[in-house]
Formats: C-alpha cells, sequence, structure tokens
C-alpha cells in the first residue's frame, strides 16, 4: 500500500513509513469519534477537568520524549522543541482550570420568562493540521474544541506522522479510544472526508491555496470552518523606540523555529530616523545565531522541516534579489546534505516585491526603511495578510494608536508576538477566519444554544 516517508531534515535519513489509511480503517476511525463523542460530549465539567489535567501531566512526564521526536522529524532545536511541550502543558492546565468559568452558561433577564445560552458540542471535528509545530498547533487548536465536548480526527502534515501517532496514544491514554484519532491520507482522500457526515466541522491550519480548496468543500456541506492561513507580520519600530531591544527582538521573532513560524515578524518597517542603527544590530544578532545539529543544546538555527521548503525559500530571495533588494547579510547557499538555509536578511526600497508582498517562511529577514509614521502604517497593511503586528515606541499611545490603524487580528506592543492560552490568536483578510484560544477556542466549536422557558403564574390559595 502507498503512504508517506519521514525524513530528517538536517541529515536527509529515513526516520519512518507509514501506510495510508485504508478505507475501513477510516470508516472505523469515525464511528470511533462519534461513539466516543456520544459518551465524552455529556461528560462533566469535574471529568473533563481530570482528563486535562492528567493531560497536562503525561505532556510533562514525556516532555524529553516528545521533543525529540519533533527535532527528528521537522529539524526543530531540542531547546525549542522542548519549549513547545512545555507550553503545550502549560495550555492543558489553563484549560483545566478555567473550564467551569468557560463552559458556564449565560443567565438572560427575560421577565417573565427565564433565558440561558448554553454551550453544546457540535461533534466529530476534522483537524487537518501543519508541521511547523508538531504538538503545539493539535493542542492549541483542539484542546479547547475537546474540553467543550467535541471529538477530533486528525490528519496531520505527512512529515510529522510520527508526531501524529503519538498524539492519538496520548490521548487515547487520557480520554480513552476516540476522542482524538488520526489517519494518514492523501489529499483527495483528505478532501472528500469533509463530506463525510459524520464530520460536523473542520479546523485547517496551512497555506492560503489550500485553505481556499477546504473551505469551499467544507462550504458546499453546509459546515463551519476555522482557517488559520499564515501571515507576512509587520514588525514597525517608531523613531522612538527602544532600538536595541526592538533589534533583539526582531531576531528572536524572524528566526525562533527557523524562522517557519506563522506569526513571526517577517517585514521590519523601521522609520528612517533610526533605520541604520537598528539595521546594524539585527545584522550583528544574526551573526551571534548558532547554527548547527539540532539535537545538541544551545543550537538556534537548524534545518528547515524539507528541502522543497528549502528551495521555495531560496527561490524567493533570488527573485527579492533580481527584483533589486540589497542583501545585508548570509544568503550563500548551505552545501551540506539535509534542508540547510543560512539566516539572511535583505533591505527592500519599496513594498511591490515577492519578498514583501509573499509570506518567506524559514529564516529570511525582509527590512524596509519607513520615511514617517504614515509610510510605516502604509507599508503594513500593504500585504493581503492580517494575521498579527508588532509596534515598538517609547510611548505606548502613540504605539497603540499605529497599531489600531494597522489590519490585523492580534496587536503586541513593545514585545514578540505569541500565542498565549488567556488570549485568542487568528487572522483578518488572507489570514483566514476563527479564533483559537482563550474563550473562543471553546465557542467556535460549540453551538451556543439558547433555551428560552416560560413558566405559568402559580396561582395563590384562596
Amino acid at each position: 500500500m502507498s503512504g508517506v516517508t519521514t525524513i530528517d531534515p538536517a541529515t536527509g535519513a529515513v526516520l519512518g513509513r507509514y501506510p495510508y489509511t485504508s478505507d475501513s480503517r477510516l470508516d472505523a476511525a469515525l464511528d470511533a469519534a462519534v461513539t466516543a463523542g456520544a459518551c465524552w460530549g455529556g461528560s462533566s465539567v469535574t471529568r473533563r477537568q481530570a482528563s486535562l489535567r492528567a493531560l497536562a501531566d503525561k505532556l510533562t512526564a514525556r516532555r524529553a520524549e516528545y521533543a525529540a521526536l519533533i527535532t527528528a522529524e521537522m529539524g526543530k532545536p531540542i531547546d525549542q522543541a522542548l519549549a513547545e511541550i512545555a507550553k503545550c502543558a502549560r495550555t492543558c492546565a489553563f484549560y483545566a482550570e478555567r473550564l467551569p468559568e468557560l463552559l458556564a452558561p449565560e443567565r438572560i433577564d427575560l421577565a417573565p420568562d427565564s433565558g440561558v445560552v448554553r454551550l453544546r458540542p457540535l461533534g466529530t471535528l476534522l483537524a487537518i493540521m501543519p508541521w511547523n509545530y508538531p504538538f503545539w498547533q493539535v493542542i492549541r487548536s483542539m484542546v479547547p474544541a475537546v474540553a467543550a465536548g467535541n471529538t477530533v480526527l486528525l490528519k496531520h502534515a505527512d512529515n510529522v506522522t510520527g508526531s501524529a501517532e503519538r498524539l492519538t496514544g496520548l490521548f487515547d491514554d487520557v480520554f480513552g479510544k476516540g476522542v482524538l484519532g488520526s489517519v494518514v491520507l492523501p489529499p483527495e482522500r483528505t478532501g472528500a472526508l469533509i463530506d463525510d457526515s459524520r464530520v460536523a466541522a473542520v479546523a485547517f491550519t496551512g497555506s492560503n491555496r489550500v485553505g481556499a480548496l477546504v473551505a469551499a468543500r467544507a462550504g458546499a456541506a453546509v459546515k463551519k470552518t476555522v482557517l488559520e492561513l499564515g501571515g507576512s507580520d509587520p514588525f514597525v519600530v517608531l523613531p522612538d523606540a527602544d532600538v536595541p531591544a526592538a533589534a533583539r527582538a526582531a531576531v528572536r521573532s524572524r528566526f525562533l523555529n527557523v524562522g517557519q513560524s506563522c506569526i513571526a515578524a517577517k517585514r521590519l518597517i523601521v522609520h528612517r530616523a533610526v533605520y541604520g542603527e537598528f539595521a546594524e544590530a539585527v545584522v550583528a544578532g544574526i551573526g551571534e545565531l548558532v547554527v548547527g545539529d539540532p539535537r545538541e543544546s544551545g543550537v538556534d538555527i537548524g534545518p528547515m522541516a524539507r528541502t522543497d521548503l528549502r528551495d521555495a525559500l531560496r527561490g524567493q530571495l533570488d527573485a527579492a534579489l533580481r527584483a533589486g533588494a540589497r542583501l545585508l547579510t548570509g544568503g550563500a547557499p548551505d552545501s551540506r546534505p539535509g534542508a540547510w538555509f543560512r539566516p539572511t536578511a535583505i533591505e527592500v526600497s519599496g513594498v511591490d516585491g515577492p519578498a514583501f508582498q509573499e509570506e518567506t517562511f524559514g529564516p529570511l529577514a525582509v527590512l524596509f526603511p519607513a520615511e514617517s509614521e504614515e509610510d510605516a502604517v502604509r507599508a503594513a497593511n500593504a500585504t493581503r495578510y492580517g494575521l498579527s503586528c508588532a509596534v515598538w515606541s517609547g510611548d505606548p499611545d502613540r504605539a497603540l494608536a499605529v497599531a489600531e490603524r494597522i489590519g490585523t487580528g492580534s496587536i503586541f506592543v513593545n514585545r514578540v508576538s505569541e500565542s498565549d492560552a488567556r488570549l485568542p490568536v487568528g487572522g483578518v483578510k488572507a489570514s483566514g477566519h476563527g479564533r483559537e484560544l482563550g474563550r473562543a477556542g471553546i465557542t467556535e466549536f460549540a453551538n451556543l444554544q439558547a433555551v428560552r422557558t416560560a413558566f405559568p403564574a402559580r396561582k395563590e390559595n384562596s
């Protein structure tokens, strides 16, 4: 039977081979999810809290094992892989602690009637997840949905199939069979799965092209979608900013996870008054990044996740240089076997080129000198994306005033963009729709069921 092969991107070595899920096993997985949902969807809040706490505990106990698998499958430096698992555990613990409040029905005064809005699960969700955070992407999108009483069928990215299997085993240990199952499918069978009557809704994180196909298929079946389609996040530095701090943050945001993050600072838009100082500090910071074996502690940059992704980024860099971009540092091809790309920064003089308009998903920073505050806002809004933005200024009110003119789902002032279980995350425009995390992570995949009850007036005793 055909299937997928996982490859170590640092060496090119084969890690595992996984056959595609047969029709009979896919059918059984869907039935198991529906059966589990009948029990789990009616479970008490106390039981759900206990399960989420157990999930957090097992993630913590198996942190080293899971992190090593992430590093092997997609090249994330081991320190960052350990941090990914730790963040997963914290998020599970957050929902365990806050679940009574998050699931509490909303009481509404409709005197003389009584009114309530309560959250009911939708059923079985199809989660089509990406490779860049193999555990975190699943936890952040699906733990709130499971906490709401749903079950999940996971179709993970092919190159992290081992992580998908490990996640399924973890959920089986905590929740029992069927609450989260996983399948290995080619694209055409994944699309057909959206049509299945046992699938109630779809969560997708990935490219705009595939996201549009998922949304169209789900829309034809009248099924809800939550789409996180990436972005090209602006990182705006105003002339009164702490430039050294902003430069350090920019390097961290752009090159964390080898630059393969949807909310990374991809376009560094800097006021001309401080541009020279900022660019010099960024180049120096890039030079301090430790590039090496991702299995070794202290390494900042490992390989990209796949050679085709490396080649695509190389194509974007070459196109930008042909279009007039100026190379600030890096840029030379890396001759090591595997998917290596040297940390690179370029300067562009306009907003119409490929490096500014396209999402660059890897260790490539794009710097743009803005002539004024208005020019910075214009440049920040000059793409079709709208996921997140960061604004740096010595005046918080000024920073907020600028940020509020930039069309994104999240705003960060004097700090890097990052997801947090306590806040919703998601985009606008071509970055998708719907929200994950926070209370929105619960309500996005819940039926907000309104109940209005009229009771007859009681007769008084004569």
